[in-house]
């Protein structure tokens, strides 16, 4: 009789890591946020097109908020 040991354990160790979902949440909220409030005052405050700056700050967000409020808003 064959026993496989690594198989049953899977499921245990998977839900053991439980936290990391939430933390991902977290980060995903706080991402569309700096979008959303990137977009919103872009469009107010800058000549440059408030998608490109929420574009940017999607895929480069900490970078892409410093670069925005440095060069961005005409304010």
């Amino acid at each position: 009789m064959e026993k496989r040991i690594g198989y049953s354990m899977l499921p245990r160790v998977l839900l053991q890591s439980g936290g990391g979902g939430a933390l991902f949440f977290i980060i995903l909220i706080l991402l569309l946020g700096m979008v959303i409030w990137t977009y919103s005052d872009a469009r107010r405050n800058s000549t440059h097109p408030a998608f490109l700056w929420a574009v940017v700050v999607f895929l480069a967000p900490l970078l892409g908020i410093v670069l925005y409020i440095l060069l961005g808003r005409n304010a």
